[in-house]
């Protein structure tokens, strides 16, 4: 072989090599874990749909029924982020332990209440009564906003540590007269007329969000593949709204679950609010003043309460705003 041919077969090959190193790349997936939830639904759409590919990025989704093993995933450097509620990020975000939420997916507007037993009207009426509920989760968050508007605190009422499944079922049984849930249960509750839902998260906008983190690694390296995760997002939030029924029956089959039949997903996400880039952009607003800003305040005052917080966490400690106007 000439000296011009091996350097020829060495260009090829070098650039071979080079393809499947772009190409080992473009297959690297965004792995992300969660809970079983309607409002994740869009993230499955918009893998099933191939919009995340259609923007070059490959998105591997994970269900883990415990946000504190998926978050130890993502320290473990096993995922990439996670979808949870925002409040609930707050109690892992750390000096050494670094995420931000790159786009938010939903509200819950329905879908979280608390269920009382008959005779009970108000929550007044709950002092000096058991509660089952899940501490530590967004069901703790959202119960403390409420007794905060009643001039009440948990020291009012007993408090029994349960998973919120766990708190339904228990109520539902007659074993307890308050329970903080979510769907299906309240429906269950309603249809079976096994006591009642005095309230739920229809009448607090806004306070229970569903966000999408990303680590703080991730985000400085692939930039390129954060911003098309977003993207894939914004398309599904479009689709939903042109095509509900078939995105019903795509984000069933791929959440699964107690929400694999399309009629149950569709009842559940009469529950929640979809966020589309508007709703996103006006949510998220500024480092200083929006939304986000508020529930950020309110979740220092609640889980810094109760000691869960590792740091004082400002917006840009949390929130990566960078991609929130992207179009799809």
């Amino acid at each position: 072989m000439t000296i011009s041919s091996a350097m020829r077969a060495a260009a090829v090959a070098l650039a071979a090599s080079a393809s499947l190193a772009a190409g080992a790349a473009q297959a690297e997936p965004l792995r992300l874990g969660m809970t079983t939830w309607v409002g994740y639904g869009p993230l499955f759409l918009a893998r099933d749909m191939g919009f995340f590919k259609e923007y070059g990025v490959d998105v591997e989704l994970q269900i883990i029924e415990d946000a504190s093993l998926y978050m130890a995933a993502v320290a473990a450097g096993n995922l990439e982020g996670n979808a949870s509620t925002l409040d609930e990020i707050m109690k892992y975000r750390s000096p050494e332990f670094c995420f931000k939420a790159v786009v938010a997916l939903d509200d819950s507007h329905g879908g979280d209440g608390v269920l009382v037993a008959d005779g009970i009207n108000s929550l007044q009426d709950i002092k000096g009564k058991e509660v089952g509920m899940n501490e530590g989760s967004v069901s703790q968050f959202w119960f403390n906003q409420l007794l905060t508007k009643e001039g009440m605190t948990e020291a009012d009422v007993t408090i029994t540590n349960m998973t919120a499944d766990d708190a339904a079922a228990a109520f539902i049984a007659g074993r307890i007269p308050v329970a903080v849930t979510w769907e299906p249960h309240l429906t269950l509750v309603r249809t079976q007329k096994t006591g009642k839902v005095l309230i739920d998260s229809s009448t607090t906008p806004g306070a229970i969000v569903d966000v999408v983190d990303i680590t703080c690694d991730y985000i400085e390296k692939h930039p390129d593949k954060v911003e098309g995760f977003v993207k894939g997002v914004y398309k599904a939030m479009d689709y939903i709204k042109a095509e509900p029924e078939k995105a019903y029956e795509v984000m069933a089959k791929g959440v699964g679950g107690y929400l694999s039949n399309p009629a149950d997903f569709a009842g559940a996400a009469a529950g929640v609010r979809f966020y589309d880039r508007a709703r996103n952009i006006e949510f998220f607003g500024t480092p200083e003043a929006g939304e986000a800003k508020d529930l950020m305040a309110l979740g220092a005052k609640i889980w810094g309460g109760f000691g869960k917080l590792k740091m004082e966490i400002g917006y840009a400690d949390l929130i990566e705003p960078k991609w929130l106007t992207v179009e799809p």
